[in-house]
């Protein structure tokens, strides 16, 4: 019994399996399309999202302009990780990720629990994704002057929490009282978030050159759009004399770079690490990578790299224009420094609303690539049914796999909220980190 459990496979039995196409029982085999480019471009697209447009608010609201230290730090730490799981990558080239790779290091029960962590890594942080995605999608169309009703757009489980906790927000408060009661439950869900995880699960059953192209798109424009805000946002700070935000006074009036000193830093690490969560997901395009001992590392650094120079740049735009202690609980920080009250660029509001979209967009279909890939390898080693080996024929994509997912995200998101997800996504992508170092 414990031999079974803890047995482990041979690297040249993975590779031997991937290459005869024994994931599906028709022989059809994943298409190998994928470049240095567009595996770093995906990389790009799952860091630079909830990250950059939600957490990084709280992150510099905590730490103040140092929270740039913060983000080398972490950085530093997560270019170990990327480095242990390029090594894997080119040693080991098929999907599965973490899950692939400890099933050839720590054997069959190792990989079982870390597949199932994958799981709410990818699928359960998904989730949230698509809540984030329906707050920026909402706040967008509102600019646009188009209003849903509050209680088709946010949670139900949100909306009870905040009432139970005595929230008096207007939003929270129409939700309840307008929602149609069916059976005497109210009926309040957020259908952006269901519509978005469809559509996305729709182009991800299409193919892997259909989500290529969409995805280097959107990190374009999204890239586009974030170097509008550094760039706008710099030269006001310069312009306006504001760059003693850079040297803001504690509470006991010294002005300092970190004002909180080195533990308000700290205390900002869980919205920096979240906003780099999402470079491993490069690891699972392995059997849809040209050359996937060559351009799996670098397409995972490069991304790490670039994401790690736009987030210093992004927190030093926010320090500088605005005091930091204006960002408690602002969930939308690279709008809030653009308003009214702050630099006054209302243009730039709707820019950065459109990018919000298009960066959530991006996540949300790396991730859903992601977690079909961690199945289909589980069904090859036996931990699941053989349905989640089958690739369709004429897409090439692990089709029922893709549906499953698209069910494991949709379904949640009527009866579960951020706070939940959040939670379970972080537990499960620190405990990946430390199985694969």
């Amino acid at each position: 019994m414990s031999n079974s459990l803890f047995r482990t496979k041979s690297i040249s039995n993975i590779l031997a399996e991937a290459e005869k196409g024994t994931t599906d029982t028709h022989k059809h085999t994943l298409h190998r399309v994928l470049t240095v480019r567009d595996l770093t471009f995906f990389g790009i697209a799952a860091i630079l999202g909830a990250g950059s447009f939600s957490s990084l608010g709280g992150a510099v609201f905590h730490g103040g302009p140092g929270v740039v230290i913060l983000f080398v730090i972490t950085a530093i730490a997560c270019a170990f990780t990327a480095f242990c799981y390029s090594e894997f990558a080119s040693r080991i080239p098929v999907a599965g990720s973490a899950y692939t790779y400890a099933y050839a290091s720590f054997g069959e029960l190792f990989a079982w629990i870390i597949g199932w962590a994958l799981i709410m890594e990818y699928s359960i942080g998904n989730i949230y994704v698509a809540y984030s995605w329906s707050d920026y999608f909402t706040s967008f169309l509102e600019k646009c002057n188009i209003h849903l009703p509050q209680y088709l757009c946010t949670s139900y489980l949100e909306v009870k929490h905040a009432l139970d906790n005595g929230s008096t927000n207007t939003e929270v408060v129409d939700a309840w009282n307008n929602a149609p009661v069916v059976g005497g439950l109210r009926m309040i869900l957020d259908v952006p978030a269901l519509v978005i995880n469809l559509l996305i699960t729709y182009l991800v059953f299409r193919g892997v050159r259909e989500s290529r192209n969409f995805s280097n798109v959107m990190v374009v424009l999204k890239m586009v759009v974030v170097s509008l805000v550094i760039v706008v946002g710099a030269y006001l700070i310069f312009s306006n004399g504001l760059s003693f935000n850079w040297h803001p006074a504690n509470d006991e009036g010294v002005k300092s770079f970190m004002p909180n000193g080195f533990g308000g830093v700290m205390a900002a690490v869980a919205g920096v690490f979240f906003a780099y969560i999402g470079f491993d997901a490069v690891s699972v395009l392995a059997e849809e990578s040209k050359n996937p001992q060559r351009d799996l590392p670098k397409g995972m650094i490069l991304s790490l790299v670039i994401c790690t120079i736009v987030y210093i740049l992004l927190s030093l735009v926010l320090t500088g224009a605005v005091n930091y202690r204006n960002f408690e609980g602002v969930g939308d920080p690279l709008a809030f420094i653009f308003e009214k009250q702050n630099l006054n660029v209302g243009w730039m509001q709707f820019f950065v609303a459109i990018a919000a979209v298009i960066a959530m967009t991006s996540v949300l279909l790396v991730f859903q690539m992601g977690q079909p890939r961690i199945w289909m390898s589980m069904s090859r080693d036996g931990l699941l049914p053989p349905v989640f080996q089958k690739i369709h024929p004429k897409f090439k994509t692990p089709s029922f796999a893709t549906i499953v997912t698209g069910l494991v995200v949709g379904i949640p998101i009527l009866f579960t909220d951020k706070t939940f997800v959040l939670d379970f996504t972080s537990i499960a992508t620190l405990f990946a980190f430390v199985l694969v170092c």
